[in-house]
């Protein structure tokens, strides 16, 4: 099964502004999320092994920290086109069946997986409070087929430290998955092209 790992990204960069489409219509920004003490984007796939490997413990982390001010938000930046399985109007159902309490929404465009430097699906990016890159790292180890078990382990260590008000380790182990699923070169505005 073909792996890609995450994009080496500076830790304590900046939260990148981005507006997506709300599953209730409106748009959502990181101003949705001023005062959260931390704010998790992941970009998900409704299709790739290594989310349907962590999903379910993926809405567990969710759940358990919301109490603690913890926000979330997933994306799914796939082309749809290739892909029907992750277009936007499969993401209310993905969200229902797997218990996602937390907007999981369309970048259609790719510009916020570009803005992020998403690689692979998942790709988790963990923020502190005042906006910046506190970890982007491993769910876990648990990978397709290698037995281990799924809990989030890592995510959470660095989740309780920003809490905590220390940082997460610096050595943090990348995320592995499948790759975004970009769009073909030709349906991209001009200026991406050349890019």
């Amino acid at each position: 099964m073909p792996q890609t790992p995450s994009n080496p990204i500076q830790l304590g960069s900046s939260l990148p502004d981005f507006v997506l489409p709300g599953p209730n219509g409106a748009s959502i920004t990181p101003a949705d999320f001023a005062g959260a003490p931390a704010l998790l984007v992941a970009f998900i796939s409704n299709r790739c092994p290594f989310v349907v490997l962590i999903r379910e413990e993926l809405a567990a982390y969710a759940r358990d920290y919301a109490g603690k001010g913890v926000a979330v938000l997933a994306i799914n930046s796939n082309d749809a086109t290739l892909y029907p399985e992750e277009a936007a109007s499969e993401l209310a159902r993905e969200a229902s069946d797997h218990g996602y309490a937390f907007p999981y929404v369309k970048d259609a465009t790719q510009d916020v997986a570009r803005a992020f430097r998403a690689a692979c699906t998942p790709d988790l990016f963990l923020y502190d409070g005042a906006g910046r890159l506190a970890y982007h790292g491993q769910f876990d180890d648990a990978r397709p087929g290698n037995g281990k078990p799924v809990t989030g382990a890592d995510l959470r260590a660095a989740s309780d430290a920003i809490l905590a008000g220390r940082p997460p380790v610096a050595a943090q182990l990348p995320s592995i998955g499948c790759n975004i699923k970009w769009l073909p070169a030709e349906v991209l505005p001009d200026q991406r092209k050349a890019s």
